[in-house]
């Protein structure tokens, strides 16, 4: 799941084998200096809320609603999520020295963080969950396609461990016992997946995973040794994973990328199974902008380890091009994943309470 030969089709959204593109914008590489002479950013301090994203206790883009119709609950919330944001990091810095990896004290990748996963993805759990989601150094978007693979991964993995810094910092001092989800987008999904190897399964601190949400990339069904797919929309202790394409569209490297043995959940019934789902399961997505919601706007097929939609019922959708639905993953189910994230709670709380008695 986490080769970065996955992430090159998984972390951008590729419209060919290729150019690199995040969404239907082209990125030309970046040619970065080797990792090792490159200086990189200072480490985040996650006792400073400035390093986080999203805290429960500060206003944040975590605490939007898109419509009176839902309201943030996480005042009232007895569970958390724990939420790794995707690449934002696109362009060279503005001293043209060109790091491997994003400064967590960048007011303007902050500001695009929050104004785009924060507010779009990480907003999504606020109705039943507690929602941390912590700043860290991610790597740039040249790092899943450099030639300097070396370089590359030294910057994932410098990535990666601020999250697992930050996911160890929220267990002392902000979980207190609480059950809790992972979740994740694109690069968050290859942080978050190597915490729950890491961290969770097989460990103590699974009894308190209700379920990971490891969207965007394909996730093989021999990469967990226990943990199991999701396959019922209950299901807890659990993992749940898709990443959306046209209908009857394949990527061009859709063996190497390994999603020939991906798993998918789909989102409008949360089975593995290869229904075809109408949109009149879908209870709504959101626009990117954050501005209107969209209901029954597609149906959806788990095939062969991706997931499969029609195009969506929005205004000039004869004009809509796309195959690759990557960047709205968590949009276009925006309430049916809400819905879920509250039933899913709502289980584990009473087999918690149950196996008390």
């Amino acid at each position: 799941m986490l080769r970065l030969s996955f992430l090159l089709l998984l972390a951008l959204s590729i419209q060919s084998c290729k150019k690199p593109y995040v969404g239907n914008k082209y990125v030309p590489p970046i040619v970065l200096r080797s990792y090792s002479q490159s200086a990189q950013p200072p480490a985040p301090d996650y006792s400073n809320p400035n390093h986080w994203a999203a805290l429960p206790g500060k206003k944040d883009m975590a605490d939007s609603v898109p419509n009176t119709s839902v309201s943030n609950g996480q005042a009232q919330a007895l569970v958390d999520v724990f939420f790794l944001h995707p690449t934002l990091y696109l362009e060279p810095g503005e001293d043209k020295t060109y790091p491997w990896n994003a400064d967590v004290n960048d007011a303007v990748m902050n500001a695009r963080v929050d104004g785009s996963t924060i507010l779009n993805q990480a907003s999504v759990f606020n109705g039943s969950c507690r929602v941390y989601a912590p700043r860290y150094r991610q790597a740039h978007i040249s790092s899943f396609f450099t030639p300097d693979r070396k370089s590359g991964e030294a910057a994932l993995e410098l990535a990666y461990q601020d999250t697992k810094t930050a996911f160890l910092y929220y267990l002392e001092h902000y979980n207190q016992g609480r059950p809790f989800f992972i979740a994740g987008h694109s690069q968050g999904t290859q942080h978050a997946g190597k915490i729950l190897l890491e961290l969770v399964e097989g460990k103590p601190l699974e009894q308190q995973l209700i379920a990971a949400y490891v969207i965007g990339m394909p996730v093989p069904s021999t990469y967990f040794a226990s943990l199991p797919i999701c396959d019922k929309p209950d299901q807890t202790s659990c993992y749940i994973t898709w990443a959306t394409y046209q209908r009857g569209f394949y990527p061009a490297n859709y063996k190497s990328a390994g999603f020939d043995r991906g798993q998918c959940v789909n989102p409008l019934c949360w089975t593995t199974d290869s229904t075809v789902i109408s949109r009149n399961q879908n209870l709504g997505g959101i626009t990117w902008k954050y501005n209107k919601v969209v209901k029954r706007i597609n149906g959806a097929q788990a095939n062969k380890g991706i997931l499969w939609i029609d195009k969506p019922h929005v205004p000039g959708r004869m004009f809509i091009k796309m195959e690759n639905y990557h960047v709205a993953d968590y949009n276009l189910f925006w309430f049916n994943i809400r819905e879920n994230v509250k039933l899913r709670s709502e289980a584990y709380l009473r087999e918690q309470a149950s196996g008390s008695n």
